[in-house]
């Protein structure tokens, strides 16, 4: 059984944090499921509202608010 907060994973189509690297938790999941991931990006929480939609290209590492 995955953890709680793993099982989020399930229906989450990629990740956006503040913190981190290339190595933590969140990112490491989003590699195992496939979801493209962007880590560290500066005051995403304040740039990026509830339910807004963005693209997040884990590839080249950018966010784009749609």
């Amino acid at each position: 059984m995955l953890p709680l907060k793993d099982s989020l994973f399930v229906s989450i189509k990629g990740l956006v944090t503040e913190v981190g690297g290339l190595m933590t938790h969140g990112a490491v999941i989003a590699r195992e499921y496939g979801l493209p991931a962007v880590v560290g990006v500066e005051n995403a929480t304040q740039l990026i509202k509830d339910g807004q939609n963005i693209r997040v290209n884990g590839t080249e590492g950018f966010v784009e608010i749609l």
